[in-house]
């Protein structure tokens, strides 16, 4: 007899409902997030017919957390349904929309009791692959959390001290995230302390912040910016807007000391992984972008049964919507979302080399394709090429990602 095992996932309690082959509820259970409420989840289990060779497969809301990782580790099946696929479900046996926990325990297992199919289990990658994944995530969530206090950073600037910002612009915008701003916002959060900045001073801070070349050069460049005649705010609203921004500082401090600290780790982690020797044999990747990619595709080589399910995971495969006479192809919005950001660092890194990778994106360009879709075509086409080497254990090798390219530059200089 076929069983199946629902678990409605919350903080406080879970609700387990184990049902059989007809649908019908076998048994059910309340537990909590411990070590005795897993332990009666696998009594509950034994009970209704849990063995070695056969365990009954789970289902639940999610893919995190410590019962979910107690499950992978019995080694039973454990399929991470999402919540809004639930709710489709729930809706095909009531139109009231009544709603509860041990209906929703008694849904999930009725989704593999039925979809089984549709659905696939979390995938068995080794340890060192989920931490690379914890490390390589949390990275990216750093930077971002960094991108955004730099953002918040530079807009309160604009408002009382754009000086400061021409003083480190550059060519472009300023990146209030290089140490030598941050050091110089430090110590001149006002224009007024900016203006009595010295040479002596401007220099001492640029070192502190980790420069050592071209002090002088650049101290004078800064001292010019800082001293140069601009709008000023009243005085009072000049220092409580000068106290905001140093607020700001040293949250963006702190976010870049942990986007380089968590980078570094997850690095590091990387290196020791088997799949690295490939991963970064592809052009345009690099530890921390590989450490990325390896994180949001694992090292379970049965987790997707060809490239075009790969593709489809990161979102670079397009969506066919064909209805009556009307068919168009459009950008895939469903997707791993961290995979396709890393895709298009990925491809962006790869085309300023001229070779088969540039003459690929220049034919897109050419065929009509903007920017964003030809480095979409262009992280496609990696991407494959990516899965079919993970597959067959060997490193990137251009004359047969590309076989038959003919170009005529020269490869650029290392």
């Amino acid at each position: 007899m076929k069983l199946f095992c629902g678990i409605d996932w919350a903080e406080s309690h879970h609700d387990v409902a184990v049902v059989d082959g007809d649908g019908l509820l076998v048994a059910k259970l309340r537990i909590d997030d411990s070590a005795e409420g897993f332990g009666k989840l696998l009594g509950l289990l034994a009970e209704s017919g849990d063995t070695l060779d056969e365990p009954i497969p789970v289902a639940i809301e999610t893919s995190r957390g410590l019962l979910v990782a107690a499950l992978r580790g019995s080694g039973r099946n454990v399929y991470a349904i999402n919540p809004m696929a639930v709710a489709r479900y729930r809706d095909r046996h009531s139109m009231a929309r009544k709603k509860s926990d041990h209906v929703d325990a008694m849904t999930l297992a009725n989704i593999l009791r039925t979809d089984a199919h549709a659905h696939r289990t979390l995938p068995a990658d080794s340890d060192l692959a989920r931490a690379i994944t914890v490390l390589a995530r949390a990275a990216q969530d750093a930077i971002w959390r960094r991108t955004k206090a730099t953002q918040e950073l530079r807009a309160l600037l604009r408002e009382y001290y754009p000086g400061f910002l021409d003083a480190f612009a550059g060519a472009g915008h300023t990146n209030l995230a290089m140490p030598d701003a941050r050091a110089i916002l430090a110590i001149a959060p006002t224009p007024a302390l900016g203006a009595r900045l010295s040479k002596a001073r401007i220099i001492s801070a640029l070192r502190k912040g980790g420069r050592q070349r071209r002090l002088e050069d650049t101290a004078i460049r800064i001292l010019d910016a800082l001293r140069r005649p601009q709008l000023r705010q009243p005085l009072l609203v000049e220092t409580a807007l000068g106290r905001q921004a140093s607020a700001l500082l040293a949250t963006l401090n702190i976010e870049c000391v942990n986007a380089d600290d968590l980078n570094e780790a997850a690095t590091e982690a990387f290196r020791q992984h088997p799949d690295h020797r490939i991963v970064t044999s592809f052009p345009g990747l690099g530890e921390a972008t590989g450490a990325r990619v390896l994180a949001e595709i694992g090292d379970d080589r049965g987790r997707f049964a060809d490239a075009r399910g790969l593709k489809a995971f990161a979102g670079s495969a397009p969506v066919t919507r064909a209805s009556g006479r009307s068919t168009c192809v459009v950008h895939r919005h469903v997707k791993n979302n961290r995979l396709a950001a890393v895709g298009f660092v990925w491809a962006f890194a790869a085309i300023p080399r001229p070779g088969p990778i540039k003459d690929h994106y220049d034919r897109r360009r050419t065929h009509g394709d903007r920017h964003a879709a030809a480095l979409r075509n262009v992280f496609n086409r990696l991407l494959g090429q990516l899965y079919h080497c993970l597959q067959a254990n060997q490193t990137y090798d251009e004359s047969k990602a590309f076989p038959g390219s003919v170009h005529g530059a020269e490869p650029a200089a290392t």
